[in-house]
């Protein structure tokens, strides 16, 4: 009797042959649902875009309450003001609303705690976040603290100034009331003596202002200054109008942009209590939202759900591989795109 064998190349085409299929159908599953949705869901229906996390209250208490419970929504002010999909003014905008629909409806939100661990951010986000969440508190009639605990730096401070009053931490560095833009390099002379030339086509006086490729002129530093002006004295009078014992002459001639430990900064003004707990500063929200801690309450969290199909339309997956790497540039270096200064941040 003959046996055959199936060579090997036969054998290695045929498990390719089920592995690209499997893949291609793995694909087409995904563009067939992704169809599928967005014809079933239309582009304006109103989709929560968080989640609810339950926090312990004061007596360490972690569950549901009843739905007619009120309830004291913590939002996070942690890492650098800015960063893409984590924390930025679209973020906090998509929390303030899910605040008021959902597990929330019915105004059951009746304070909002921000906890602040950041060393600053962008301008747009920063002052962005800060307006929302003064509308939100005239609107909804609803105080809100702020809790520093780590360090509350230059646009953390643009934001604690929608808190009625401001706690810090034993450890909390608190400061940094100034605008930073740059640094900014010009490499036209290095260029000129390595024979390097650039051009490029604009329309539009000024429209490639502050072209490292070029010499820079007297009138373009003149430009960025008087915006770098305008950009400080909203913050300064945004922080000292939030908090009048910040006395307005002292912080631009005396203070700076530099940063105090608590106690310096309660002395200061930059802050209204120091050596703060985390509990102190819960018990006295619930006192200012009138809310009883001997009945039910809620402190709850809410945070952005990830976008599946937004990340699968990024993923590498699609360009025909997967690459392993760390990206440090964002952390290392900010300031490239954040004319807030930041503080412990090279």
């Amino acid at each position: 009797m003959e046996i055959a064998r199936e060579s090997i190349f036969i054998s290695s085409l045929r498990s390719f042959c089920k592995v690209f299929f499997s893949v291609i159908g793995f694909v087409i599953s995904i563009v067939l649902i992704s169809i599928v949705y967005s014809l079933l869901v239309p582009p304006y229906a109103n989709e929560p875009k968080t989640t609810v996390t339950l926090l312990p209250d004061l007596e360490g208490r972690q569950e549901l309450t009843p739905l007619s419970s009120p309830v004291v929504l913590q939002i996070d002010i942690s890492g650098v003001i800015g960063i893409p999909d984590i924390l930025t003014a679209t973020t906090i905008e998509s929390i303030l609303m899910d605040s008021r629909t959902g597990l929330f409806q019915g105004d059951r939100v009746k304070a909002i705690l921000l906890y602040l661990d950041t060393p600053g951010g962008t301008v747009t986000d920063a002052d962005a976040i800060y307006q929302m969440l003064k509308n939100y508190k005239t609107k909804y009639n609803v105080p809100i603290y702020a809790f520093m605990n780590g360090i509350c730096a230059s646009g953390g401070i643009y934001v604690a100034s929608a808190a009625d009053k401001s706690f810090a931490t034993t450890s909390t560095i608190v400061g940094s009331i100034g605008v930073l833009y740059g640094p900014l390099f010009n490499f036209s002379e290095a260029m000129t003596k390595l024979g390097i030339q650039s051009m490029t086509i604009t329309k539009g006086l000024d429209k490639d202002a502050l072209s490292p490729f070029r010499p820079w002129t007297p009138e373009e530093a003149a430009s960025m200054q008087k915006i770098t002006d305008f950009l400080y004295k909203r913050f300064v009078t945004v922080a000292t109008q939030a908090r009048p014992r910040l006395d307005k002459d002292k912080l631009i001639n005396e203070y700076g942009a530099n940063v105090f430990d608590c106690v310096d900064a309660e002395q200061k003004g930059y802050i209204d209590v120091a050596n703060a707990t985390y509990a102190e500063t819960v018990t006295e929200l619930l006192q200012a939202a009138q809310i009883d801690p001997a009945k039910p309450y809620q402190i709850a969290q809410l945070t952005i759900k990830p976008d599946f199909l937004k990340d699968l339309a990024h993923s590498s997956l699609w360009k025909g591989k997967v690459s392993h790497e760390l990206n440090f540039s964002e952390i290392r270096n900010p300031r490239a795109h954040d004319p807030f200064s930041y503080l412990f941040i090279p």
